[in-house]
């Protein structure tokens, strides 16, 4: 493995990760509008919300609040990311 290839592998995750959670969000938003109600529909599409904020910040002249940031996490958005993983992989 050489130094150029080593350095750009954070970088590399990253990306692949965030592809992965698009196309596992546009999985699951694909999911809710077509499943038809039931069990599988609720385990695909359930999500867990993690969720950081608000966050507020008071610098005497300046005052700002950041947030809240969530992520919605589902079983189908992780397949998403194992997807994009998988991908990337077999080019890379």
């Amino acid at each position: 493995m050489n130094k150029s290839s080593a350095k750009h592998r954070p970088l590399f995750h990253g990306v692949v990760l965030a592809v992965g959670f698009i196309v596992g969000g546009l999985f699951t938003h694909v999911a809710r509008k077509y499943l038809p109600m039931g069990a599988v529909k609720e385990f695909m599409t359930t999500p867990v919300t993690p969720q950081l904020g608000p966050l507020h910040m008071d610098l005497i002249i300046l005052k700002f609040a950041i947030g809240p940031i969530a992520l919605d996490v589902s079983l189908l958005s992780l397949a998403g990311v194992l997807l994009a993983y998988l991908i990337a992989r077999s080019l890379f």
